[in-house]
């Protein structure tokens, strides 16, 4: 079963469970609204992905940052403090699957890693 992490009013993550929910896959939703982020699920996500995926860089929240803070993240413990901070700086989705972890929605990559 697939595990989907997001929040639930996000335009992405809508299109995303859209998409599985049309292909008839079943998943495990997880808000980070509800069920924030913890630095030990952030880890495990960079054994497969890079911190700088994970990092939504054109988000509000972001842009909302000083120049001083955008600045401090230089690596994935920096950015891991920001992003238990405030999970909305999490790129959205990330899927869970049996092969590996999707990062924000596209449609081929699901195709090809979620069929």
């Amino acid at each position: 079963m697939l595990r989907v992490y997001g929040i639930k009013n996000c335009s992405t993550v809508k299109k995303a469970l859209n998409w599985l929910d049309d292909n008839q896959l079943e998943y495990t939703f997880h808000d980070f609204k509800k069920e924030p982020a913890t630095q030990e699920k952030l880890e495990s996500w960079e054994k497969e992905v890079s911190w700088e995926l994970l990092l939504n860089k054109r988000g509000t929240t972001w842009r909302k940052l000083t120049d001083e803070q955008q600045s401090s993240v230089k690596d994935a413990s920096s950015a891991n403090i920001l992003l238990l901070e405030n999970n909305s700086m999490i790129k959205r989705p990330i899927i869970e699957s049996k092969k590996g972890i999707l990062v924000g929605f596209d449609e081929t990559e699901y195709k090809a890693k979620l069929k």
